[in-house]
């Protein structure tokens, strides 16, 4: 049955117009934002393996970092060169949205699935990174064109675009089991789709999907299991939590809510309905969405996960113009007017991010853009300091991160990396012992000089201390840093000039510190001076003096060495030598605190020469 009418050319006509204006003016969007936006931890990542070619990797199927690869062979060595494959993907996933709808229910509805492919947020956004859910995405997305062709009869045609789809997807990620199990309980739980599980080219297509796991599974084999172990056991609770309650609110705000509850009610008509393509739709992705929502409640709720359920949206389109069409012209508005919305909020979080102004403004706030910021202020400073060290320095990073984005900055991607909690964190632990960057005993380090960079932002403040000293029981006492602050210190790094060999001295440590007061985002009057309060050390060595900063300029230096027990009763191990006596006190002149917002930061003297600037925090000055 077709959602059609005698004047549906006119109206498909136009819809078709809207189509090709908005898919035009998106993927312009995309390609500008794109090549604009700072790269992404996990992008750079899948760079460095794709330098690395692999049939496998400890994280991920080969795909991704194929595609990297592939991108920056043919494009040049640019993060734009790097995500145009992503791009090109995520630009084909509406057409193919209109191909299957338009083919299912009309030419009508299929123009309008499309439109709505592109308002989608997380379809709209989908390729501007470099990531494994573009391929999965489109992968998944075959796989549902393939299910519903083959309803009608099985032809050569659904047969090789199931095979395409399976095995795209087995080479993207994981996740992509839920695709298969969902899709394979599907066409059990259909007559058309059991009548064409009984013909054994349906069959050969599914061995060749299967086939495709094979670099996965060999790779897992030959390192005990090691990404299926992080992926499927490490990473997940695996007991049930209350945080899967968030799934509904989050994906209502991601999705936006008029379209989020017309995808679930299309999903819930098209099951009611006597047509079998209809139930597929809803069947595979009412299925993948209720799936991953009954997933939450066991699953990782550290990481990332609210993009999983995109391939059960894209899944359920072909059934939302038929839905939209018994709906209120107003209700069908108001839907469309809040996607675009949502899709202009989600393009405008990237084009915030490729700023680094506006990023700075988030500096103080929960969802600072950690992993987009301060890369390229690092490899400047990296570079800086290898111009005046001698020929042969080696860069070592102390996590994965660290050594992803340097290595793509600096066009070398074996730098040598330290053990860290992220590395383990991140299942990247595995794959950087294989290329031989993990250096995880002291007599494993080059003897000669290194320029140690370490990322003083990517741990907790309460696990900062153990680290450094983790550093120093590893390579020796740590010479005076050179400090770079990204955005007040939000993303801090401390780059540390290292002689051949390891020393076996005493700890030597950066210093730590902080404000008691005034707490972050403080408001004082204008016109009265203010009291600055808190404690600062530096083990092994001791701190000469603390200075006060307002905006980067040094307004008070501090009164230092007031008694504060407290200090060394929570940092067991501190072996600064003036404990207990670590507190300072200062005033910050009043001619000093004009009205508005300010930033208020320390800067540390040590008894080894160094200086170091602390992270600041904002002040708001008020008349």
């Amino acid at each position: 049955m077709r959602y059609e009418t005698p004047t549906d050319d006119g109206a498909a006509g136009a819809l078709r117009r809207w189509f090709l204006a908005a898919w035009t003016l998106l993927t312009a969007v995309k390609l500008l934002v794109a090549a604009r936006l700072p790269l992404f931890v996990d992008e750079a990542f899948y760079w460095q393996e794709g330098q690395h070619p692999a049939l496998a990797y400890s994280d991920l199927p080969g795909l991704t970092a194929w595609l990297t690869r592939i991108g920056v062979e043919f494009g040049g060595h640019a993060p734009l060169a790097l995500r145009a494959p992503f791009l090109l993907l995520g630009a084909l996933l509406p057409w193919w949205v209109v191909w299957i709808t338009r083919r299912e229910f009309g030419v009508r509805a299929g123009w309008q699935a499309g439109l709505f492919a592109l308002l989608l947020p997380l379809a709209g956004t989908l390729g501007l990174l470099a990531l494994p859910d573009v391929p999965m995405a489109f992968a998944a997305l075959l796989c549902v064109d393939a299910g519903a062709r083959l309803l009608r009869g099985v032809e050569w045609r659904a047969v090789a675009l199931l095979a395409a789809g399976l095995a795209l997807g087995a080479l993207s990620h994981y996740r992509f089991l839920a695709v298969i199990g969902v899709g394979f309980l599907a066409l059990l739980a259909l007559p058309e789709g059991r009548r064409a599980l009984r013909d054994p080219r349906v069959w050969g297509a599914i061995a060749i999907g299967a086939a495709a796991w094979a670099p996965l599974l060999a790779w897992n084999l030959a390192n005990a299991d090691a990404g299926l172990r992080f992926q499927l056991v490490e990473r997940h609770p695996w007991a049930l939590h209350a945080q899967g309650l968030w799934f509904l609110p989050v994906q209502a705000l991601l999705v936006t809510p008029p379209l989020f509850a017309a995808l679930l009610l299309a999903a819930r008509h098209g099951w009611r309905s006597g047509e079998a393509s209809r139930r597929w739709f809803a069947l595979t992705g009412g299925g993948l969405v209720l799936g991953f929502f009954v997933l939450g409640f066991f699953a990782d709720v550290e990481r990332v996960s609210f993009h999983w359920p995109l391939p059960g949206y894209l899944a359920l389109l072909p059934l939302l113009p038929a839905l939209l069409e018994r709906w209120p012209r107003w209700l069908r508005a108001l839907t469309r007017i809040v996607a675009l919305a949502g899709l202009v909020l989600g393009m405008g979080y990237y084009v915030l991010v490729s700023d680094a102004g506006l990023r700075a403004r988030l500096a103080a706030m929960k969802w600072y853009p950690a992993n987009f910021a301060g890369w390229d202020m690092v490899a400047d400073a990296v570079r800086d300091e290898l111009a005046t060290m001698p020929a042969g320095t080696r860069v070592l990073a102390d996590n994965f991160k660290l050594g992803a984005e340097l290595g793509f900055a600096l066009g070398d991607p074996d730098l040598l990396v330290l053990p860290h909690p992220l590395n383990e964190h991140h299942g990247r632990a595995p794959q950087l012992r294989l290329w031989g960057l993990l250096r995880e005993q002291r007599d494993a380090l080059p003897q000669a000089p290194q320029l140690l960079v370490v990322g003083a932002s990517e741990l907790p403040y309460k696990h900062l201390l153990a680290h450094y000293h983790g550093l120093c029981a590893r390579l020796g006492p740590l010479p005076p840093p050179r400090v770079v602050q990204v955005d007040h210190g939000r993303q801090r790094f401390l780059l540390f000039r290292l002689g051949a060999g390891v020393g076996q001295d005493a700890c030597v440590a950066p210093a730590m510190a902080w404000v008691d007061a005034p707490v972050s985002g403080a408001q004082v009057r204008a016109g009265e001076p203010l009291a600055v309060h808190g404690w600062a050390f530096k083990d092994g060595v001791g701190l000469a003096a603390v200075e006060v900063l307002l905006d980067g300029a040094v307004v008070a230096r501090a009164q230092y060495g007031r008694a504060a027990p407290h200090v060394a009763a929570f940092w067991k191990i501190s072996t600064d030598p003036a404990h207990p006596h670590v507190g300072f006190d200062a005033v910050v002149p009043a001619e000093r605190l004009a009205p508005g917002r300010h930033w208020l930061g320390l800067r540390l003297h040590g008894h080894d020469g160094s200086v170091e600037d602390w992270p600041e925090q904002p002040l708001e000055v008020v008349r």
